[in-house]
């Protein structure tokens, strides 16, 4: 019987992943896509569907012991039981972001056990980008000219900058609860690469005031937390994972300090 591969295998698993994933959206955005509804309105491509069959049967493949709840198959129903230790997948996130054309979306895949998010990639297809991270180990990310270890940055004097959702943009919850706070920018995109704008030390905050699903959350939250920074919920506990039906309560993502 095969030994359980370490952390970094299981890191290095779901990068090489995250990347092979991020080829097949790009492919199929060259090849031209059509926009489905699932039960929820919300959209969906072939370029989901291609990636997370290429995650789920490579994960399957090299951990079989390890529970692998994806995007795509809960959606369809397909719902397997998480255990102590999991996978979630988002094989496209952002997929508003990519049926409009823009470049703001990310493939996760994020490791839980014991609840808490310990590994996480994040591709980012479109710059050509991976970002990967092991809690209490370190971050890193992966381009064409190599890997780099990134380390989320302590908030300037001069303000902090919060990158936001997209379509969260004109919430007067979110101004209101940004005005407790010395901004010095506020830039907003689409997908879970805010979090990875937070662990590479380019921004400090993004306050999550909308809803989430876990596959959205537990590899980039892996990723910043890998870097130095936090994901606390409302009430400043760690956001946890393997809740019922999946969703998320409202968070805030910091940088170091």
């Amino acid at each position: 019987m095969n030994a359980m591969p370490n952390d970094t295998e299981l890191l290095e698993l779901a990068a090489r992943l995250a990347e092979a994933a991020g080829r097949e959206i790009l492919a199929v955005r060259q090849a031209g896509f059509t926009i489905d509804r699932k039960d929820d309105f919300s959209p969906v491509t072939l370029a989901d569907t291609r990636a997370e069959k290429l995650i789920v049967a490579g994960l399957r493949d090299a951990t079989p012991d390890i529970p692998v709840i994806a995007e795509e198959e809960v959606a369809a129903g397909r719902i397997t039981e998480p255990g102590a230790k999991f996978w979630l997948v988002d094989p496209l996130d952002g997929t508003r972001e990519f049926a409009a054309g823009r470049d703001e979306f990310a493939v996760c895949i994020g490791l839980v056990a014991d609840g808490r998010a310990v590994l996480g990639a994040v591709g980012a297809p479109a710059q050509g980008i991976v970002y990967a991270g092991i809690v209490g180990q370190g971050a890193w990310k992966r381009d064409a000219s190599g890997t780099t270890r990134i380390e989320a940055r302590t908030p300037p004097a001069e303000g902090i900058t919060v990158y936001a959702s997209r379509h969260y943009a004109d919430d007067p919850q979110l101004a209101a609860y940004l005005a407790r706070y010395k901004v010095a920018k506020l830039t907003n995109i689409g997908s879970a690469l805010k979090f990875c704008r937070l662990a590479e030390g380019v921004a400090d905050f993004y306050p999550r005031l909308g809803r989430t699903m876990e596959w959205d959350t537990a590899a980039p939250q892996a990723v910043l937390e890998a870097a130095g920074g936090r994901v606390l919920t409302m009430d400043e506990f760690p956001l946890r994972y393997g809740k019922q039906g999946f969703e998320n309560p409202h968070f805030l993502c910091f940088g170091r300090g």
